[in-house]
């Protein structure tokens, strides 16, 4: 099905497809795919260069060729555009109708409207996330559960912003070809939610606004700036119209923060810290240097670890510098029906905020509409009536990069319950992946891609670099295997006759096959992906 050129989507045709697979979105996904693909593939193979730079002896540092763009104390990012002076809180969670229906009605300032790591990528869920979004701009969205519950909008309530967050660099979409080739996840995802839903949100006094994942230098913030000047020029939007925020979630783009911020200047809404792909992408960068980046359990890794203290305050310095929002991390706590777990999650949650209000970040991240006044009230008391604190300039932070490197200090153990928890949350989250649901409520948290990728990725290094456990176990791979059978027996004995329904078998072998190869994946997402229809 394509009425354009060269273009050809491949996956089922669903109920109002059409609104959305328009000539004037699969021409605009042409477009960004022939003038930008070769360069997508050459920052994919610059990454892969980095890796084995590193492996070989190599650190990361700020970088001397850009030394210039950091010394330049003139030049600021655009000033914040409407719907996006004041992100004290933002929703996050996927695109399906009944999240896009609660996450609006949820009094966040904003909501993240994931197409990435809280959306698992079949089909539908690609093609349904920009018409779900374009009736949510319309006010036309409902939802009927098969037991019968409604869900529509409040009737005049001011909604939050939306902002997309598209998939990352290194996913391809296969469903939607351009002269024979499969195309970028990212660029898909950007075209089909711009020219479904970009005039509609101009024309109500905001704009397109995206949330961008998991890059890893400023060349490749420089390619998704190209990407919006070509497509603002294709469709007939003013330049700037578009706005980004870049989630720092690599190690790499950690050393590369202004530089980010100065690529996408005329587009850029700020910097984000992501906590659980940071601590991922750390394995990954490292995964070959053995004790000195070896990570203890990671729930015990919190933000206030020198190395994460370093992350997080070089961010608000930086964007404050230069005029940009800085947004801190999500928490993933959801409620309960047990009073005793509710208490102790809002009380983490008060406490997070609080870290991150009193350190100058203007806004944060909640999984669920539940947690959304626990996070506003803190925001609340220390903003005031000021939409943000761009004017808390930090000039007392001065980062280097060794504090950044400085992961050897990390307190804490390897635990075989962290063991378990990494195998079994993995293998949980994984199962449902497959399936199509990229949201998953696993233990009182709403887990996405990334719990899954420093789960499998930890038990990974902990086998590869020899670990001994607190309680003197080495991490081999027949432990690994053994803790692997006895977590499955355990979800087959809690889930009962619902588990001969799911895809368990698949994801165990996934998530055991990435965790005990000799060669580490780069992505779970990919060979997963290569799984579904």
């Amino acid at each position: 099905m394509s009425a354009v050129d060269g273009v050809e989507v491949t996956g089922p045709m669903g109920p109002r497809f059409d609104e959305v697979l328009t000539p004037r979105a699969l021409g605009l996904v042409a477009l960004l795919h022939r003038e930008l693909e070769g360069r997508r593939q050459e920052r994919l193979r610059a990454r892969r260069d980095r890796v084995a730079a590193l492996a070989a002896g190599g650190t990361l540092d700020f970088l001397s060729e850009t030394a210039a763009v950091r010394a330049d104390d003139s030049w600021r990012v655009a000033p914040p555009a409407p719907g996006l002076v004041d992100r004290r809180v933002e929703m996050t969670g996927p695109t399906d109708r009944k999240m896009t229906v609660n996450a609006l009605n949820s009094g966040a300032r904003c909501w993240l409207a994931d197409q990435e790591d809280a959306n698992s990528p079949l089909w539908e869920n690609v093609v349904n996330g920009p018409l779900n979004l374009m009736d949510a701009i319309d006010r036309t969205i409902d939802f009927t559960s098969p037991a019968g519950k409604r869900y529509e909008l409040k009737p005049d309530d001011e909604l939050p912003t939306i902002i997309v967050r598209p998939r990352g660099w290194h996913l391809p979409e296969k469903h939607l070809t351009v002269d024979g080739e499969p195309t970028s996840g990212s660029l898909v995802d950007f075209a089909l939610y711009l020219a479904a839903c970009g005039q509609k949100q101009v024309d109500r006094g905001q704009g397109p606004y995206f949330y961008l994942p998991k890059m890893e230098s400023h060349l490749e913030a420089r390619l998704w700036n190209d990407a919006f000047v070509l497509a603002q020029d294709h469709l007939g939007i003013p330049r700037g119209t578009i706005r980004a925020t870049c989630l720092i979630e690599t190690y790499p783009a950690a050393f590369e923060m202004e530089e980010i911020l100065f690529e996408l200047r005329e587009h850029s809404a700020g910097l984000n810290a992501g906590r659980w792909d940071y601590l991922f992408s750390v394995i990954k960068t490292f995964r070959t240097r053995g004790a000195d980046f070896t990570l203890p359990d990671r729930n015990s890794i919190s933000m206030t670890v020198p190395f994460m203290r370093a992350y997080t305050e070089l961010l608000v310095r930086t964007c404050h510098k230069r005029g940009a929002h800085a947004m801190g991390g999500m928490s993933a706590f959801i409620p309960s029906k047990d009073p005793a777990r509710n208490e102790f999650a809002y009380g983490k949650i008060t406490e997070d905020k609080t870290r991150e209000a009193e350190d100058g970040f203007d806004g944060s991240w909640v999984a669920h509409p539940g947690m959304v006044p626990t996070a506003m009230a803190v925001f609340d008391r220390v903003l005031g009536e000021r939409p943000n604190q761009l004017d808390r300039l930090r000039e007392d932070v001065a980062v280097t990069a060794a504090q950044l490197l400085d992961v050897a200090s990390t307190p804490g153990q390897a635990t075989e319950a962290g063991l378990r928890a990494n195998v079994s949350v993995g293998i949980q989250y994984v199962e449902s992946w497959l399936r199509g649901s990229g949201a998953v409520g696993i233990n009182g948290l709403m887990e996405d891609a990334a719990t899954a990728e420093i789960s499998r990725s930890q038990v990974w290094q902990w086998l590869h670099t020899g670990v001994t456990l607190a309680d003197g176990q080495r991490v081999t791979t027949e432990l690994v295997q053994r803790v692997v059978e006895e977590e499955m027996a355990a979800l087959a004995a809690a889930r009962g006759d619902a588990f001969a329904a799911g895809r368990w078998d698949e994801a165990r072998e996934l998530f055991s096959r990435l965790a005990l190869a000799d060669e580490y994946s780069d992505f779970l997402t990919v060979p997963a992906y290569e799984r579904m229809p």
